[in-house]
């Protein structure tokens, strides 16, 4: 079953969030995952929502974990804190 991460957050350093960007992609391939949805225009219908939206699919649930626990993603991960908040899931696909 497929298994997707979503973030949701504010970028309040670009410069830093920029670097993260130019890295992140090789982490996430390296664990068959790839983008669905990397930032563009986010309407809020309902409730309040953070103003970045992420979407990778990843093929397995397992395939997700590892790569958010992969020591290459480990070593990136804090570009990232640092660089925005908000938050980030793994959830189930159908």
């Amino acid at each position: 079953m497929k298994a997707y991460v979503i973030a949701a957050d504010t970028v309040h350093d670009a410069a830093v969030m920029a670097e993260y960007g130019k890295v992140v992609a090789a982490t996430i391939t390296a664990f068959d995952g790839k983008f669905l949805v990397r930032g563009g225009t986010c309407s809020v219908l309902e409730g309040e929502w953070q103003k970045r939206t992420v979407i990778l699919e990843f093929p397995s649930r397992e395939r997700a974990e590892a790569w958010y626990n992969s020591d290459d993603y480990q070593k990136i991960i804090g570009l990232r804190l640092n660089s925005a908040h908000g938050s980030l899931v793994i959830v189930d696909g159908v």
